[in-house]
């Protein structure tokens, strides 16, 4: 029996070597590696975090509201299991909460903390607990309320607030995502504050360039109303991205990011752009045209990279909201967002015969679809110069998603056409620890590439440096 690591005398959560390999000459490398970057700062180039946290820096309510109710990694593996979300306290689309007792819902979760054993949100949370709150015994029924009550005493202390928390973390730059509806007043508040941590915001346009949007028509409306010109028309349209664009810039902005459905894109004229949109506004495109709209738009907004320097993140390959009747009742981003095959060499070839050989140009890109990664996107990555590939994203940032990702990208696409890691997460405390597994994962990948003689020990770590820290500031011109 491997015996339990203890901390001080008593038993700790986590194994010091935890993701380090087996062997011990390996291990003991993996482990000089990341001793040398596991306190690097926290590059954060694409992520969710609520802004409002940040600009109000009022503290987090208690436990359940920090841990359970916002992420969707946890509520979706308890539904899985038959625990509706109305007993997780998610709130409904009107606002009105199944459960309202947020110990209730604290101790229903402790109940069923073993359902996520070997998954990576186990291992972020008790990264959390035991490194921001000192808990030493394992989340269960028994140790429910003593957990529930420790980290609700220490949110109350002023070292626990939103703003500290980032300082503690050694956070250098944190993205978060808006929409060009958002009038970025949480950043705005940052700012006037004269608050001087680096929290800039992402260009998010899905909301108005997919026709298939709720309220298209209507967003459409808000975008005139949010730039001040008549966005209702093709030239106005576009002349609005670039305004809001613009007014993303001036809060930090350096990325834009996209979630379609697919990889699509398309080179229309403007007469046929035009007539699409037209149709879009009216609610009358068809499925093909709705995409082939939807592709267009993804070159319209690579030509305005090419403008205003913004790196451009595509985000393919994922059925959203599968399950209709969660999305009636509780709306989106509730873990029913499921993984679909993606193509990329013909959908993107419209895109790359404009803009892919051009160094000023960047698109990095990110898969659901771990087949396309060896198959397509590393060789993609590995020859037109505008492409980086993004790490390994949501349903793959774990050991062995991360683990394969290296594998499989690297003999193709090399180190250097990969932006590092980021964390895409909507959990401010998880941060810190979705970076330590990143972290580790290199290190144990890197040693066991210059134990068998593919790289010198010297080149590993300037190579784990940059995967660390070197590569995400420049790939996002950070």
């Amino acid at each position: 029996m491997v015996p339990v690591p203890k901390l001080n005398g008593r038993y700790m959560l986590l194994n010091e070597d935890r993701l380090f390999p087996a062997d011990p000459t390996t291990r003991a490398l993996a482990r000089d590696i990341y001793e040398r970057i596991k306190s690097l700062p926290i590059i954060s180039p694409h992520g969710h975090v609520d802004p409002a946290w940040l600009a109000n820096n009022e503290p987090f309510a208690d436990a359940t509201e920090l841990f359970i109710i916002p992420d969707h990694y946890v509520t979706r593996m308890l539904v899985s299991q038959g625990v509706p979300l109305d007993q997780l306290g998610v709130p409904r689309r009107d606002g009105t909460r199944g459960e309202a007792d947020n110990r209730r819902v604290w101790r229903l979760f402790a109940q069923n903390y073993h359902l996520f054993r070997a998954t990576p949100s186990r291992m972020w949370l008790d990264h959390v607990f035991q490194n921001m709150f000192g808990m030493k015994k394992r989340l269960s029924a028994e140790t429910a309320d003593t957990y529930y009550d420790a980290i609700n005493e220490r949110l109350a202390m002023p070292g626990f607030r939103p703003r500290a928390l980032f300082e503690q973390f050694n956070i250098e730059v944190l993205a978060t995502t808006e929409s060009p509806l958002d009038d970025l007043r949480h950043h705005k508040k940052m700012r006037a504050d004269g608050w001087d941590a680096r929290v800039v915001t992402t260009y998010r346009p899905d909301a108005v360039i997919d026709p298939e949007t709720t309220d298209f028509a209507g967003n459409i409306e808000r975008l005139s109303n949010m730039s001040g010109c008549d966005a209702t028309t093709w030239p106005g349209y576009l002349e609005a991205h670039r305004r809001r664009r613009a007014a993303f810039r001036e809060m930090g902005a350096t990325a834009t990011d996209h979630g379609h459905a697919n990889a699509r894109t398309e080179t229309l004229s403007d007469v046929e752009a035009a007539a699409l949109f037209d149709k879009a506004l009216t609610g009358t495109c068809n499925p093909e045209e709705t995409d082939r709209f939807r592709g267009h738009m993804l070159t319209e907004m690579a030509r305005m990279s090419l403008d205003d320097g913004m790196v451009m993140q595509l985000h393919p390959g994922s059925v959203r909201n599968h399950s209709p009747g969660i999305f009636a009742e509780f709306g989106a981003d509730k873990g029913f967002d499921i993984p679909a095959r993606a193509d990329y060499v013909r959908a993107l070839k419209p895109l790359l015969d404009e803009m892919g050989m051009n160094p000023d140009f960047r698109l990095i890109l990110f898969t659901l679809d771990e087949t396309a990664m060896s198959r397509e996107l590393a060789p993609l990555a590995g020859v037109y110069p505008c492409l980086r590939l993004g790490p390994a994203w949501w349903f793959f940032d774990s050991a062995e998603g991360m683990r394969r990702y290296r594998e499989i990208v690297t003999e193709t696409a090399g180190f250097y056409n990969s932006v590092g890691f980021n964390d895409d997460t909507r959990a401010l405390c998880s941060i810190p620890a979705r970076h330590d597994v990143a972290r580790r994962v290199d290190a144990a990948f890197l040693a066991e590439q210059v134990v068998t003689g593919r790289l010198d020990e010297e080149e590993a770590h300037v190579v784990a440096h940059d995967l660390t820290y070197a590569l995400a500031k420049e790939a996002y011109r950070l």
